[in-house]
């Protein structure tokens, strides 16, 4: 008699069977050197580092830095998975910024909050960071454009093209988004930053930098010029109304009226944010830029008949400008895709999860590599080529979920991403307009620095021929 048959219960056709556990596959770890782990890999080439590690080991692997282990996802999948609500509920950022918080004597920072407490910074600084901030001012963008290229583009002149696109950006935001263009203090901002950046957040250097005089002094000019925005931010609190506010009077607003969620030791990191965010983004993208399309004479001459056609009949269409200039903006997708600054984003495991049948702790730091698919042929082909047309229908090849990710993925996709879609685009138009450039020595290619984010290096300089209008 078979009593296991004869003990089924009689509702057994109508059970849920119970789920199959999951198969867990063992994550592997990439060979790295002693010490030094991986470090010196990932710091030649953070972008192909990543594509490398992906093609050999697939979606999910271990990497060593400096004694640190990081598990890293990659790829559409890891690309995929940050937009979707498990996504949300298992990254955090929170323990990488925490180095930047604490040297600002801070609570919080946009960037290293999560959940809440991220979603209430986002709403006090989505107006101020919106291309809406902008709207009816683009003809007073080109002025302040062409003040900077005026300035720091000097016809025979070689120029330092990230290092003048730092004060571009910097004259931009800060009289757009501030109202004042502090440009006595970028040098400050640019060394404070790039100490925190690289000792407190991508600890791609050692801690003992922080001590160096030149640091200590940057960061005191910084704080200097952040005590002048909060006096001057309160000064226009009662002035101002509502509806006419800049990001910075939406914070000063925030800080008056809800002073737990926007703390007096809050203000400074918070007010001298864009200046930090601009230096380190627009300025490299907009440099790269530079680079591609003048590396490109057929995209400098479609660029040139486009720009010249929309600047031809005097005041811009805001409706209109970004469907004129078809080329550029094909240009700067793709230098975007080619030269990503958000190569990989930086998480922590909020909770246990399995990612791709592997298994990832709660805890554990994390890589999540989302310009991998940036250059895979299986979504764009011949990646190493320069093609503006790639985003254009039918191609479109941007549009396959999860391939394209220069702003990041997630909760933390960057908040200034309209607003920096126009401010890139407006500038790249009037500098190809305005000047006639060149590379400071024929057939040259670009040098690209990795620390703290990837982009052309300090060196790369053009000369200024002359001026096309």
């Amino acid at each position: 008699m078979n009593t296991a048959t004869q003990s089924a219960p009689s509702a057994a056709p109508h059970s849920t069977p119970p789920a199959a556990p999951v198969a867990i596959v063992p994550t592997p770890r990439v060979p790295g050197l002693p010490l030094l782990g991986n470090a010196l890999a990932m710091a030649k080439g953070p972008a192909q580092f990543f594509v490398d590690c992906y093609r050999k080991y697939g979606p999910v692997f271990q990497v060593n830095l400096l004694g640190n282990d990081y598990k890293v996802i990659a790829g559409v999948e890891a690309a995929n998975f940050m937009g979707t609500r498990e996504g949300r509920d298992a990254l955090r950022s929170k323990e990488f910024w925490q180095g930047l918080v604490a040297e600002y004597g801070a609570t919080r920072t946009l960037t290293g909050e999560d959940g809440e407490s991220h979603k209430q910074l986002r709403d006090i600084m989505r107006s101020g960071y919106s291309k809406e901030s902008i709207k009816g001012r683009y003809d007073e963008l080109v002025e302040i454009t062409d003040g900077a290229l005026a300035r720091d583009w000097k016809t025979g002149q070689l120029v330092p093209v990230v290092e003048a696109m730092q004060y571009m950006v910097v004259d931009q935001l800060g009289k757009i988004l501030t109202g004042a263009a502090p440009l006595e203090y970028v040098k400050d901002i640019r060394t404070t930053i790039l100490h925190i950046l690289n000792v407190l957040v991508t600890r791609q250097r050692p801690k003992f930098l922080l001590k160096r005089p030149t640091y200590k002094n940057a960061k005191a000019r910084v704080y200097e010029l952040g005590a002048k925005m909060i006096e001057e931010a309160k000064a226009r609190y009662t002035t101002v109304p509502p509806e006419e506010r800049n990001l910075i009077d939406d914070v000063m607003a925030a800080h008056m009226e809800h002073p737990e969620i926007m703390p007096a030791q809050d203000l400074i990191i918070t007010l001298t944010g864009p200046y930090v965010a601009g230096l380190d983004t627009v300025a490299n993208t907009t440099a790269a830029i530079v680079y591609t399309v003048l590396k490109h004479p057929e995209v400098k001459q479609r660029v040139y008949a486009e720009v010249d056609a929309l600047f031809a009949g005097g005041t811009l269409d805001e409706e209109t400008m970004m469907k004129a200039i078809p080329s550029l903006n094909g240009a700067i997708m793709e230098t975007m895709r080619l030269y990503p600054i958000a190569v990989a984003q930086m998480r922590t495991a909020t909770k246990d999860f399995v990612f791709q049948g592997h298994q990832i702790k709660e805890g554990e730091l994390m890589y999540v590599g989302t310009s991998v698919p940036h250059f895979m042929h299986e979504y764009y082909p011949e990646p190493e080529k320069f093609d503006i047309d790639r985003y254009q229908r039918p191609r479109a090849e941007h549009l396959v979920p999860g391939v394209y990710s220069p702003y990041g993925r997630g909760p933390h996709t960057c908040l200034g991403k309209s607003l920096a879609e126009v401010q890139i685009a407006l500038s790249m138009a009037r500098l190809f307009y305005k000047l006639d450039l060149e590379f400071e020595t024929p057939n040259y290619v670009l040098k690209t620095k990795t620390a703290p984010t990837p982009g052309p290096s300090m060196d790369f300089k053009v000369r200024v021929k002359g001026l096309r209008h």
